[in-house]
């Protein structure tokens, strides 16, 4: 029994801080707070389950690797059920006017744009063909290195680079094709 909670403590000390990464990542594929949710779920149930295996240094590539292939298992039964479900107006609404940073704004004007700027941002970013996105998410919101994106997509660090600098671009034009949109 002594053993059991000794894992179970090393996995909470060592796992459990990758929480945010982990549903940043699944929020971004998943492009729902219910399926991200969901997906961490599934996978720190799956890290839980192996995580004797789990062979020391930085979780967060270890953990990001098992939720991307919870993703992808998630991704082919979805597919495979032939309908996708329309997106609830409500949710996306609140998540189109809460602060990603969590804090008060100072004035009702500076608010309103940070809201605006985030939720924009936020929209090109899941605009994203997947593999742009993925690595985008990894690099920028997880702080992950090259090599750890390498090795939580299964691709060579090449690929990593280019992925990201073309996702870089890629959100760049789409943000100056907004605001040229929107100028006057």
């Amino acid at each position: 029994m002594r053993g059991t909670k000794d894992a179970a403590t090393r996995f909470r000390e060592t796992v459990l801080p990758c929480l945010d990464d982990a549903y940043t990542l699944a929020r971004y594929l998943t492009r729902s707070a219910a399926d991200a949710d969901d997906l961490v779920q599934e996978a720190f149930a799956r890290a839980l389950r192996y995580f004797d295996g789990f062979s020391g240094g930085d979780p967060r590539p270890w953990l990001l690797a098992i939720l991307r292939n919870c993703f992808y298992a998630w991704l082919r039964a979805r597919r495979a059920q032939q309908g996708e479900p329309l997106p609830d107006p409500e949710e996306a609404a609140a998540e189109a006017t809460a602060d990603p940073w969590g804090q008060t704004p100072e004035d009702p004007e500076a608010a309103l744009i940070r809201i605006d700027e985030a939720a924009v941002v936020r929209a090109l970013v899941e605009a994203l063909p997947e593999p742009f996105r993925e690595v985008l998410v990894l690099r920028e919101m997880s702080d992950l290195s090259y090599q750890q994106i390498a090795e939580v997509t299964e691709v060579p660090i090449g690929t990593v680079m280019s992925r990201l600098a073309r996702a870089r671009l890629l959100v760049k034009r789409a943000w100056l094709a907004r605001q040229e949109e929107e100028a006057p």
